[in-house]
C-alpha cells in the first residue's frame, strides 16, 4: 500500500511564498511518477505540476515561472515552492503518484487518472 502525506500548507497574502511537501511510504514500485494537484470549490481537480521516474519536471501553464516542484535524493520527499502567489490559487492541493514511470500527455487533466493520493493540504492566498 503506497501512502502519500503531505505538509507546508496554510495562509498567505497574494505575491506570498508557500513549500508545500509530500512524503511517500510503503510497498512502493522501483519505478514511478509523483505530482501535484488542487481542487477548489466548486472546481475540477487540476492538475500542478510533476516529475517523471526521471526527475524530469511537468507544469500547467497556470503556475508556469511561479511554482517549482522537485523531488530529494531518495525520491521519496516531493515538493512544491509556490512563489507568487495568487488567489485563484487558493485550493486544496493533493500529492499523487504512479507506478507508470513516464507522463502521460495529459497528466493534468481531471480525467487523468493517478492510483495514488494522499488526504491534502489546504491553502489560501487572500487578496
Amino acid at each position: 500500500r503506497w501512502q502519500l502525506v503531505e505538509s507546508g500548507g496554510g495562509s498567505v497574502e497574494s505575491g506570498g511564498s508557500l513549500l508545500l511537501s509530500c512524503v511517500l511510504s510503503g510497498d512502493v514500485d522501483a519505478s514511478y511518477s509523483m505530482g501535484w494537484f488542487r481542487q477548489a470549490p466548486g472546481k475540477l481537480h487540476e492538475g500542478v505540476a510533476a516529475v517523471d521516474d526521471a526527475g524530469r519536471p511537468r507544469y500547467a501553464d497556470a503556475v508556469k515561472g511561479r511554482f517549482i516542484i522537485s523531488q530529494d535524493s531518495t525520491k521519496r520527499t516531493l515538493t512544491l515552492q509556490m512563489n507568487n502567489l495568487k488567489p485563484e490559487d487558493t485550493a486544496r492541493y493533493y500529492c499523487v503518484a504512479d507506478s507508470a514511470p513516464d507522463l502521460g500527455p495529459r497528466w493534468y487533466s481531471s480525467t487523468y487518472f493517478w492510483p495514488h493520493r494522499g488526504q491534502g493540504t489546504q491553502v489560501t492566498v487572500s487578496s
